[in-house]
């Protein structure tokens, strides 16, 4: 099963950046991509947005509720999706990741929700 590193963001940290800042720390994170497309492992990656919405379906009842959430003290800021099926290495991976530095890097295995 492939491997997903995902970038946990606290919640306003991009905001505290100055634009240059904020374009160098960007700016390393696509280079850690294309280091990570060299090696063969890169399946997708992104960066995500900071405004959300969050929808729940009961029953016949869907609710739609915009963000920002104020019981949330991170958020998801991207993702780098890699083909390998070994953990020791997206561990090695997630190790060299920049954003390691700023946010918490979130290893998990990509797979089916049962079992």
């Amino acid at each position: 099963m492939p491997h997903m590193l995902l970038i946990v963001e606290p919640l306003g940290q991009r905001a505290s950046r100055s634009r240059p800042e904020g374009e160098q720390a960007y700016q390393r994170m696509l280079d850690f991509g294309a280091e990570l497309q060299a090696a063969g492992l890169l399946i997708a990656r992104e960066s995500l947005g900071t405004a959300a919405r969050r929808l729940t379906r009961r029953a016949d009842a869907v609710q739609v509720l915009d963000g920002p959430f104020a019981e949330a003290k991170e958020m998801v800021g991207g993702f780098f999706l890699l083909d390998t099926e070994d953990e020791a290495v997206a561990l090695h991976w997630a190790g060299r990741c920049p954003a390691a530095e700023w946010a918490t890097v979130e290893i998990r295995g990509v797979g089916p929700c049962y079992g």
